[in-house]
């Protein structure tokens, strides 16, 4: 059973940064795609940013040239730097595999509120 820690998240002006970090644990997981992926309220939870194994990287175009995802396989995390950001990129946070398990498990994800 794989277990996701998701943490950095908070509150931030628009145009400011933030780091979001997962940890994941319970399966090999340097052989694992993985993403990130966000809900706001109201919405269905979407697919940010993913990245192989190997280190090569997708991002949805909401977010492309303003974040970067990358990850460290000897520490089993994840990363999330988000930059420029944008009042519609509040949402709760999730890290998780790609593509997501049947049933897929999730952590408590980390809140981020932009606004001033």
């Amino acid at each position: 059973q794989v277990q996701l820690v998701e943490s950095g998240g908070g509150l931030v002006q628009p145009g400011g940064s933030l780091r979001l970090s997962c940890a994941a644990s319970g399966r090999i997981f340097s052989i694992y795609a993985m993403g990130w992926y966000r809900q706001a309220p109201g919405k269905q939870r979407e697919l940010v940013a993913r990245i192989r194994s190997g280190g090569s990287t997708v991002y949805a175009d909401s977010v492309k040239g303003r974040f970067t995802i990358s990850r460290d396989n000897a520490k089993n995390m994840v990363y999330l730097q988000m930059n420029s950001l944008k009042p519609e990129d509040t949402a709760v946070y999730y890290c998780n595999s790609f593509p997501l398990s049947a049933p897929p498990s999730w952590g408590q994800g980390t809140q981020v509120t932009v606004s001033s």
